[in-house]
């Protein structure tokens, strides 16, 4: 009895030793990263990916694995197909889809000139010339049908012959791009039938079906003019997909609109905070769960079909609290399995009750790194803005927060801009591991955010150093009020949109901030419109063209909220990222940045990540650009 209760004592006190520990770049990028495939045929297991970083071979490896519904050991699977439903072949087993990429366009030197293979050149006469990080080399991604006999492929159709359009999306879309009709006699894709600068000033995407018998070819969304995507069939062969109803305007309120074949039903329509994230169809078919944000977190929902009656369609919030559902992995009897984030965790997989919402975690990859880190506390605030709105501020306290001592206190400015600022796990903008150097972090869920209504989130379009710069001051200054903020030690940091935040924050902070660090941001309007990819955003956020002097919105964006008109008031450090192969805010933005500072004398650093598109995608870049972020706040926030 004695010996137990010593060796109790012991592992107690290893645990409380080990808990003193924080998160540090290197833990972060050892962290697995938890994807789930699916619920197995018999619907006993949860199938799911994890992916490990390493750091000094500078890839990742990655494993599969199988977990009981009702919870327990994880079984390593070394070839998921055997337990998963391949959606990728026909129901009645006679054909599979795939993607290929096809030759269709022209643009390289080698391609018009065959005796010069050596050249290197490309040769454009459109734009769309480069998307994201890569450029246009007259290659597309086509849906292909391949017959099956007794499970073996014959010759692959292309069902999109000459056709200069992508299916998948570029950059971002997947498999969800083309789905099966459950009758076996229907292919239904999406794509942007647009080509060069025509593709580029439009969000136009249509869902198409394609009939196997005929041959023929349906656009099933014609007249809807803006984003038509993720088409998914229910049982019954009712189709589904996300839809947005404005052309050129990327972050529209986006529903689920489903089709009988006879009538088309807006499911969301009737709720203006809902902007759905994604969505997945109930096994009944007669419901589709989807995720979405609500108040500063993204939460599971229910939403009823009701078909050809005259029923509205019933919304129910399925599960509440400080965290994210970030997606639905598949549906077992009254239980959902759902991936599942917060400041504090990575992605990790549980089962959710579908009536009570009550959630149970069924993976565990990374408990036993967390169970050795102190955690760090968040809390929501209610801040009053300049126009008089209650404002959600996420502040995010470092371990062992001791309120009689003053700390060094973070701006986060969100990108997007219309993106929402949830209980989000991010391995680069990590709360976690900022608050564990020992800095407060104050995240305001302001302008231009969905979970609070499409006015707030619409507040920001063409609007971009208007008001959100005001609900920036508000929430940084609300939070200072605090005894423990050291108010002269803030710095203000953000990415992309963000980034932007800062560059323009620069310029108008009246010395608040001591430090600003900026990644990817929009430094001057004229040459992003001149340079950048996706020219419908560029429209629809700024207004139109810099050369459009008729046009108010543009000219009052191009010359009021324009950061490289603030330069000669900046007066503080900044530190600046830029990713070679970003596309999307490219390179000459942060370089502009960097020489203005530094022809003005002000301290600062260009950080230049050659292979990086918009993000950070690699182990060793991501390590080196987390040291040299704290190394920076080091040295200006002394």
């Amino acid at each position: 009895m004695k010996k137990s209760i010593f060796i109790s004592c012991i592992i107690a006190w290893s645990a409380a030793a080990c808990a003193q520990n924080t998160m540090t770049p290197e833990l972060l990028w050892k962290l697995g990263r938890v994807s789930g495939l699916g619920i197995s045929k018999d619907g006993k297991y949860v199938v799911y990916s994890v992916s490990t970083p390493d750091a000094a071979t500078n890839k990742s490896s990655r494993k599969s694995y199988m977990v009981p519904l009702n919870g327990g050991e994880a079984i390593a699977v070394s070839n998921t197909d055997s337990l998963l439903v391949n959606e990728k072949i026909s129901p009645d087993g006679k054909y599979m889809i795939s993607n290929e990429a096809i030759k269709v366009k022209n643009v390289t030197g080698k391609d018009y000139y065959p005796d010069l293979q050596k050249s290197n050149v490309y040769i454009f006469d459109n734009l769309d010339y480069r998307h994201w990080d890569t450029y246009e080399d007259g290659k597309f991604d086509h849906v292909m049908l391949t017959p099956l006999d007794n499970g073996k492929p014959g010759t692959p159709k292309d069902l999109m012959p000459g056709e200069p359009y992508d299916c998948p999306q570029k950059p971002f879309g997947g498999d969800e791009d083309y789905v099966w009709n459950p009758n076996s006699k229907e292919v239904v894709y999406c794509t942007k039938k647009l080509y060069g600068t025509a593709y580029a000033i439009s969000t136009n995407t249509d869902l198409y079906a394609y009939n196997i018998e005929t041959g023929a070819t349906k656009n099933l969304t014609e007249g809807m003019p803006g984003y038509d995507i993720n088409p998914q069939f229910n049982n019954k062969g009712e189709l589904a997909w996300l839809s947005m109803k404005r052309a050129g305007y990327e972050a529209d309120k986006q529903d689920i609109i489903v089709s009988n074949g006879i009538t088309k039903m807006n499911l969301t329509a009737q709720r203006d905070d809902i902007h759905v994230e994604g969505y997945k169809w109930s096994d009944d078919g007669k419901h589709l769960f989807f995720w979405a944000p609500i108040d500063g977190t993204l939460q599971l929902f229910e939403v009823s079909y009701p078909g050809l009656t005259k029923m509205m369609p019933v919304i129910r919030q399925i599960t509440k609290g400080d965290f994210d559902v970030t997606g639905v992995i598949g549906q077992s009897g009254n239980t959902l399995v759902v991936s599942r984030t917060d400041m504090n965790h990575a992605a990790e997989l549980f089962t959710v009750d579908i009536n009570s919402g009550a959630m149970t975690q069924i993976t565990h990859v990374n408990d036993a790194t967390y169970a050795g880190l102190q955690m760090s506390k968040t809390e929501r605030r209610f801040i009053k803005t300049t126009d008089g709105k209650n404002m959600l501020v996420w502040v995010i306290y470092p371990p062992n927060f001791d309120a009689s001592k003053k700390y060094p206190t973070l701006l986060y400015c969100q990108g997007g801009p219309q993106s929402a600022l949830t209980q989000f796990y991010s391995f680069r903008w990590n709360f976690q591991l900022m608050a564990a150097n020992g800095y407060i972090i104050v995240a305001p869920n302001r302008r231009g955010m969905p979970g609070h209504g499409t006015k707030w989130n619409e507040e920001i379009s063409k609007d971009w150093g208007g008001q959100v710069m005001k609900d920036y001051l508000s929430a940084i200054d609300g939070v200072s009020k605090e005894s423990y903020v050291d108010k002269k030690r803030l710095g203000c940091v953000g990415a992309s949109y963000g980034g932007y935040s800062v560059f323009y924050l620069a310029g108008i902070h009246n010395n608040r901030f001591k430090s600003f660090i900026a990644h990817d941001g929009v430094f001057d309007f004229r040459s992003m419109y001149g340079t950048t990819d996706e020219m419908w955003f560029e429209n629809w956020d700024k207004g139109g063209p810099y050369w459009d002097k008729n046009n108010a919105a543009a000219q009052k964006s191009y010359t009021k909220f324009n950061p490289s008109d603030l330069v000669a008031k900046w007066n503080t450090p900044i530190l600046i990222y830029q990713g070679g192969k970003d596309y999307r805010v490219p390179i000459e933005q942060g370089q502009q940045a960097f020489q203005a500072a530094q022809l003005r004398g002000i301290k600062s650093k260009f950080i230049l990540l050659p292979d990086q598109n918009h993000w950070v995608l690699t182990a060793q870049d991501a390590l080196v650009w987390q040291h040299e972020f704290f190394k920076w706040l080091e040295e200006t926030l002394k």
